[in-house]
This record gives structure tokens, sequence and C-alpha cells, in this order.
């Protein structure tokens, strides 16, 4: 797995790509999520469109990357999973936790008006 981060408008922008099976990929993501964390980052995107493969040590990073978010008053939003990853999220009822959106502009816009609304 490999993945690349940026912060644009207090948003950490994560885009995993490869396989997600945990192990030192998983810890290197909570790393760059701890650190966006402590800088009062709110709201993550995790760009999954070019995630081929998730095991349930990846789905527990997923899950802890939301934790992490959600003690701290913000949402975590998963891109543009692929068929394969939309069914898992669906079987493992996941898609009723997650907030799945298509494009990063709809996750921006769903962020706002939830910011709107606290």
């Amino acid at each position: 797995m490999n993945f690349r981060q940026e912060i644009s408008a207090n948003t950490l922008i994560l885009r995993i790509m490869g396989n997600l099976i945990g192990e030192d990929s998983g810890t290197q993501l909570i790393e760059a999520v701890n650190e966006a964390v402590s800088h009062k980052v709110v709201t993550c995107i995790v760009d999954i469109s070019e995630l081929r493969y998730i095991n349930s040590s990846g789905i527990g990073v997923l899950i802890t990357i939301l934790t992490k978010f959600r003690n701290k008053g913000g949402e975590v939003y998963l891109m543009n999973p692929s068929e394969s990853v939309k069914k898992l999220l669906a079987i493992t009822k996941l898609n009723a936790i997650f907030q799945v959106v298509k494009t990063e502009e709809e996750a921006i816009a769903l962020s706002k008006k939830q910011s709107a609304q606290k």
C-alpha cells in the first residue's frame, strides 16, 4: 500500500493506493491522522478509488481514523470506493457508519453543511 496526504482548507485528504491490510502501512496512516488532528484538522477525506483490496486489519485502520476524527467533533468521508470495496462496506454494514461520497466536492459540501448545523 502507498498513500499520499495533503491538507487543504482544514481538511486532511488521504489517497490510498494498493492493498490496505494493516501492518506498517496502517501505522503510517494513523500517524498522519494523529498529526493532522493535533493541528485541529477535523475533516478527513479518504480517497479509496485506487484501493484494490482491504482486509479486517485495513477495516480496523479505517475505523481508528473515524474514531480519532469523531472524538474531536469531526468527520471522515470515504471517497469513490471500487465495486468490490462497496460490497465489503455493505456486507460489514460499515456503509451505515462511514459517509461514502463520489467526489471531493461532495465531501466538502457535506462537511460545511454539518459544521453549520453544530
